[in-house]
């Protein structure tokens, strides 16, 4: 599958210099894909050199010229959205719709950032005295390493290396080796719309060597991460060693909130097709769900209608709606949480186990899940699911809503229902995150800011936000003579 890739370093494609590689599991069947490098030591010196001279040519290169090669990545990513769709829905179990919809966003982040790194402004500062002349600009802050995660392959890389590439930074990009693929396949369309040797450089294998060998680094000056939240404390440790800039996209455990006067069946409907998106592995995901004790049968009735609605299967099969889990530690996390949740109590309305309907015990299937009931002990209420599993509680009064909403340490995404103005405000304000989608549960695209606080993280990504993480501040005084 991964034929004339590999790791992408020097503007070249190659195999690991001590020929290690390591293979890719197809979630739905558990055969194997294919083999991908496993990046040693000299080839991560070989990487991080070629990023020292892509940064050189790259910090040089016009506005207009960056912009130009990301607007052709854009068209070339968008053309070959079929091909790069059914290779990463063999990575990762995704139906191939969601796939394909994922390699348009991908684009999208390249044409948005084609336009930001035109929009890099500066300042100009009146001076006290009419001698001197006081100006702000932006540069780029040097080599970025990336590290994104499995659920989105080309999403996440591309959200980093659009916006590195904007701010005139170059990139070694470090993807998930369960999906590995979908970022080359971002990386070879990058080359192909003529961006320089060493601008872009790609590498996988140990997650823990590569991460930590890149971030000990002297040559990297930034740091990018989509993760866990357990893995941005291990690099922001490293980072704070060396003094240097992060951003961390880290877990969410998203709650929705849905007050009395919320149109309910219609929040029933959106909540479950969402919450069973990438079979719940999505960390802006509505994970957590607490519905007015007044609507809250109607809502539990109408979300276990459409959980059960759902065909799952693998995802090149056109009927279906949602894959396997994309790796097998995911699915025994799922079946550990819904077993806590029904032993403390909760019922279970919808799912619970592997689908009926698929054949033989290979695949890491399990059915879009629903809970009623979940007591706030439940495990499940406090870790990130990261699985097709909806935990389902009622609450009586504004105050008691918001402090739920609250009670992690997450503070990603969170959504609430409500037709009244005053309501939604309020609680849109209270609520602790740094998104916040009101009636509405599509809040991430290329022109959004994309980020949280707390444990889920700090930074933004997209938006006009989003390449200021890229940029260093240069103050410039001059006195006239």
């Amino acid at each position: 599958m991964y034929r004339g890739w590999g790791l992408f370093i020097g503007g070249a494609w190659r195999a690991a210099e001590d020929g290690g590689a390591r293979e890719v599991i197809d979630p739905a069947t558990e055969e194997i894909l294919g083999w991908i490098p496993v990046a040693s030591r000299a080839d991560l010196d070989a990487a991080l050199a070629s990023a020292r001279q892509g940064l050189e040519t790259w910090r040089r290169a016009s506005p207009w010229e960056r912009a130009a090669v990301l607007r052709k990545a854009a068209d070339l990513i968008r053309a070959r959205e079929q091909d790069i769709g059914r290779l990463m829905s063999q990575e990762t179990g995704k139906p191939l719709v969601q796939a394909c919809g994922e390699t348009r966003d991908a684009a999208d982040q390249f044409e948005w950032y084609a336009g930001e790194t035109q929009r890099i402004y500066g300042q100009t500062i009146e001076a006290r005295v009419p001698e001197v002349r006081m100006q702000i600009r932006w540069e780029p802050v040097g080599v970025v390493a990336a590290f994104s995660a499995w659920n989105f392959p080309a999403l996440l890389p591309s959200r980093k290396i659009a916006a590195a590439l904007a701010a005139g930074c170059s990139i070694i990009v470090k993807p998930a080796s369960e999906a590995a693929g979908s970022a080359m396949a971002v990386v070879q369309a990058l080359a192909d719309a003529g961006c320089p040797a060493g601008v872009v450089n790609l590498v996988t294998g140990d997650s823990r060597f590569i991460s930590e060998y890149l971030v000990r680094s002297p040559a990297v000056a930034k740091i990018s991460l989509t993760g866990s939240t357990a893995v941005g404390r291990q690099l922001l440790h490293l980072a704070a060693d060396g003094i240097k800039r992060v951003s961390m996209e880290l877990g969410g455990h998203a709650p929705v909130l849905v007050f009395e006067d919320a149109d309910v069946d219609h929040a029933a409907e959106q909540c479950a097709r969402f919450k069973y998106r990438n079979a719940g592995q999505v960390c802006a995901s509505p994970s957590r769900f607490y519905v007015h004790e007044s609507i809250y049968p109607r809502f539990c009735e109408q979300f276990a209608a459409v959980a059960n609605s759902l065909k799952v299967g693998p995802g090149l099969d056109p009927e279906t709606h949602m894959g396997p889990l994309a790796n097998r530690r995911g699915l025994e996390n799922t079946q550990r949480l819904v077993a806590d949740a029904v032993e403390r109590g909760s019922r279970l309305i919808a799912g619970g186990g592997r689908p009926a309907h698929i054949a033989g015990g290979k695949g890491y299937y399990f059915a879009p899940t629903a809970l009623a009931d979940v007591p706030d002990q439940a495990l499940i209420m406090r870790e990130e699911p990261f699985g097709p599993v909806a935990p389902i509680a009622a609450f009586a009064t504004f105050d008691e809503a918001i402090a739920k909403a609250n009670s992690t340490g997450y503070g990603l995404a969170s959504y609430l229902f409500s037709r009244s103005l005053k309501t939604a405000t309020l609680a849109s304000e209270a609520i602790r995150a740094g998104m916040v989608g009101v009636n509405e549960l599509a809040i991430a695209s290329a022109e959004m800011p994309f980020g949280g606080v707390g444990d889920s993280g700090m930074g933004r990504e997209g938006g006009p936000l989003g390449i200021r993480d890229y940029l260093e501040a240069k103050f410039v005084k001059t006195r006239l003579f």
